[in-house]
């Protein structure tokens, strides 16, 4: 497996990690590297120009660089994976796990894949937190999911009872991995994988989920806008709770709803 390493000033470490957990890693393992400076560890896939291109975004005295490891070390992890509760009865559950879960509870089976992305990260959940009131109040919306990753928000989506969901991605390996994510979880038809960019989708959604960091929202703030319904909802997240002013400014002139925070992460609701 292609392992990413972000070489970072150590004070910075911190921030570093966070934006590695944004992008939907599984673990991000931290080691000491020239003086002053901290080794961050993690894996986006074996794809070397899509995941230059997610870490685009990222301040040019970050290093980058990929070296190789041995994919039995890599998923050592998956033997402490476990289930990750959202909310009163919706849990996402590592797909190699027979965990039982409440009968009337609503069980998302997830494999991340080289396309990484649990669900346990705080934007994951928070926007799946919001996600689900949102889809209650509305009959069998249409969903856009950019940044994929996983597919886990596209999946839980219409499980939660969307019409369907395009789920975008500049990673091929995300698209397969969403792809097989939900014919796992029995919903293939209603899920649409796929690595055509943002600029280039037609027509627009009731519900757009973005969960990716801020340097890319502000980017594709117009994109997010166009596609966005007259009566839909736009949730963004990946950003960081204290933070993001940059990205609501942006994204104007649409309206912040509500703000949910998590761990110091935050996911906001924006309408017309």
């Amino acid at each position: 497996m292609l392992a990413l390493v972000v070489d970072v000033p150590a004070e910075v470490a911190e921030v570093a990690a966070d934006a590695l957990w944004s992008l939907g890693v599984l673990a991000v393992e931290e080691r000491e590297g020239a003086p002053g400076r901290t080794e961050l560890w993690t894996s986006l896939g074996d794809e070397r120009d899509e995941v230059l291109a997610a870490v685009s975004g990222f301040p040019v005295e970050w290093r980058v660089r990929f070296e190789e490891v041995d994919d039995a070390v890599v998923d050592t992890w998956r033997e402490f994976a476990t289930p990750i509760p959202i909310d009163d009865g919706l849990v996402v559950v590592p797909s190699w796990r027979s965990d039982d879960v409440a009968p009337d509870a609503i069980a998302v089976r997830i494999d991340p894949g080289a396309a990484f992305g649990m669900g346990d990260h705080p934007t994951t959940v928070l926007c799946l937190r919001t996600l689900r009131p949102i889809l209650a109040t509305r009959t069998s919306p249409t969903v856009l999911d950019v940044g994929c990753g996983s597919g886990v928000l596209a999946v839980a989506a219409v499980r939660l009872g969307a019409a369907d969901a395009l789920a975008i991605d500049i990673s091929p390996a995300a698209a397969a991995v969403t792809t097989e994510n939900a014919r796992r979880n029995g919903v293939e038809h209603a899920v649409h994988a796929s690595t055509t960019p943002l600029a280039a989708v037609h027509g627009t959604y009731e519900v757009v989920l973005a969960n990716i960091l801020a340097p890319a929202l502000v980017e594709l703030a117009a994109d997010l806008r166009r596609v966005l319904a007259p009566n839909g909802v736009l949730v963004v997240s990946g950003i960081l709770a204290d933070r993001h002013d940059h990205v609501l400014a942006a994204l104007a002139p649409l309206r912040v709803a509500r703000t949910d925070v998590l761990d110091g992460w935050a996911a906001v609701t924006l309408t017309h």
